[in-house]
């Protein structure tokens, strides 16, 4: 598939970031099993890795805002226009030597997620979509899966880490998923979960208390392979509230029902 200048502009920065994280992910498997511990190393490797996408993506669209999760925003020349960078998703696995982990790029356009770009370097699936053009992964077109019963589905999520006061929540959650599907995955990655269910890989996710770089990309990734998504509160704004439920359009009332309670 042949994309615009701009979505071609994000796949090199996510290519040449990944590089970047690949050669330093396999000097943090190493570096895991020492007394010296790894995370100074991988914060080092994730702050690295924004500024390469940083300067590809400011030297060629300079006028274009910047929001990144390492970094202060950027208000561009542009107003209607920025980029939204997530240069390591999935910290905790890439600082415990799991190759499961991504670079998230998405470009924002009037409000509108109009290019994403989510880069597993680990594995070399290069996720991407442009609005109206459909989702891809390398080459192949990607579209959500088909299953028509909650019974038979897999979903994914995330779970609070480090004492967040949200883990009660999350556990009625599963409470009422868990008993009607195949099962729950928790994989520690958001960009690469949405990027799963536009793959067909899951039938859905779900998540409560993301940032808007976890999401931004793999959202449209999901619209363009023909999936839904919808704030978790009824009146909610995905982006501001960072809570989400995604998943194909024949379970998807039925799933959003289980989530919402």
């Amino acid at each position: 598939m042949i994309g615009s200048a701009n979505l071609n502009i994000m796949i090199k920065a996510a290519r040449k970031a990944g590089r970047s994280l690949v050669k330093d992910f396999r000097e943090v498997e190493n570096l895991q099993v020492s007394m010296k511990g790894a995370g100074d190393f991988v914060s080092r490797a994730d702050i690295a890795a924004e500024k390469i996408i940083r300067d590809e993506l400011m030297e060629a669209r300079p006028n274009y805002g910047w929001v990144g999760e390492e970094s202060a925003p950027v208000e561009g020349n542009d107003p209607t226009r920025r980029w939204i960078v997530d240069p390591l998703d999935g910290t905790t696995n890439f600082l415990h030597g799991l190759p499961h982990w991504a670079v998230s790029i998405a470009l924002e356009h009037k409000g509108d997620i109009v290019a994403a770009v989510v880069f597993d370097a680990a594995k070399d699936e290069m996720f991407f979509a442009e609005k109206g053009t459909g989702a891809w992964m390398n080459e192949t077109r990607l579209r959500v899966s088909g299953r028509n019963r909650m019974i038979e589905s897999i979903f994914a999520t995330g779970l609070p880490f480090g004492g967040r006061s949200d883990l009660p929540e999350t556990l009625q959650d599963l409470a009422r998923i868990m008993p009607q599907c195949a099962g729950v995955r928790r994989w520690g990655a958001a960009a690469l979960d949405l990027a799963y269910v536009a793959a067909g890989r899951y039938d859905g996710f779900w998540e409560r208390r993301l940032n808007a770089w976890d999401m931004a990309a793999g959202l449209l990734l999901v619209k363009e392979a023909g999936g839904l998504i919808a704030p978790i509160q009824m009146d909610g704004d995905i982006m501001e509230d960072g809570e989400v439920i995604a998943g194909n359009e024949p379970i998807f009332d039925q799933f959003a029902k289980v989530v919402r309670g």
